[in-house]
């Protein structure tokens, strides 16, 4: 096997092994709730219920579309917060006071508020350049051939998503020794290490220019 084939190859081979060690996981995790989980949302649609809401930390960009997100992945997420792996002071706290039932409660209620099924490929094709990256990230091998479709449910749907977060986040799992800033999963942190913030940025245009699952339905703050 050459280098070039071995270098492509590592980051799905990690990928897999996280896999079945999440599968492992989830067998024991509680069942979601979607009507729990609507009684459970009020903390969360004072920005993930408004269309275009920003958040201001670590810069400004528009908080994430979770409506139509997979459930697993969410409870991932905020799982990850939780123990500071994922550096955000607001969703740390947040995360902080919700139990493992809680997660899969909230989680059942968003994930079942997509908008349908993505496209099975890509709404639009991507420039030579942008495929070049993807490529060179692996990305499709892990998040599906129509970026919405990811092998594994805790790893999250990208299409549609805003650009301006998936750079953020992109650029997060390449901050090392910061206390309030950045991701620890060493799986992404090696991906995105290879890119210039300029080549994050054109991948995160790219996805969020695609048809996906995922939207910010108003939700009123009275129920």
């Amino acid at each position: 096997m050459n280098k070039q084939m071995s270098s492509l190859l590592k980051p799905v081979v990690a990928m897999v092994t996280m896999t079945l060690a999440t599968f492992a996981a989830q067998a024991q995790a509680p069942a979601g709730d979607v009507k729990a989980g609507e009684s459970k949302a009020a903390m969360c649609i004072g920005c993930h219920g408004i269309p275009g809401y920003q958040n201001s930390f670590p810069e400004i960009h528009k908080v994430p579309m979770i409506q139509g997100q997979s459930d697993k992945y969410i409870i991932s997420a905020l799982g990850a917060y939780k123990k500071g792996e994922r550096k955000h002071p607001s969703m740390r706290g947040i995360a902080a006071s919700l139990s493992d039932q809680d997660m899969a409660d909230l989680a059942a209620f968003y994930a079942a508020q997509g908008t349908g099924p993505a496209p099975e490929t890509p709404s639009r094709a991507a420039s030579a350049a942008v495929a070049a990256l993807l490529e060179k990230g692996a990305c499709v091998s892990c998040h599906g051939a129509n970026l919405s479709k990811p092998i594994d449910p805790s790893y999250p749907k990208l299409a549609g998503q805003h650009p301006d977060y998936l750079y953020v986040a992109l650029k997060a799992y390449t901050v090392e020794g910061n206390n309030v800033v950045g991701r620890s999963n060493g799986i992404m942190a090696g991906i995105a290490k290879q890119y210039k913030p300029a080549e994050l940025k054109q991948i995160a245009n790219y996805l969020g220019s695609l048809k996906g699952e995922m939207q910010t339905k108003g939700e009123s703050r009275f129920r």
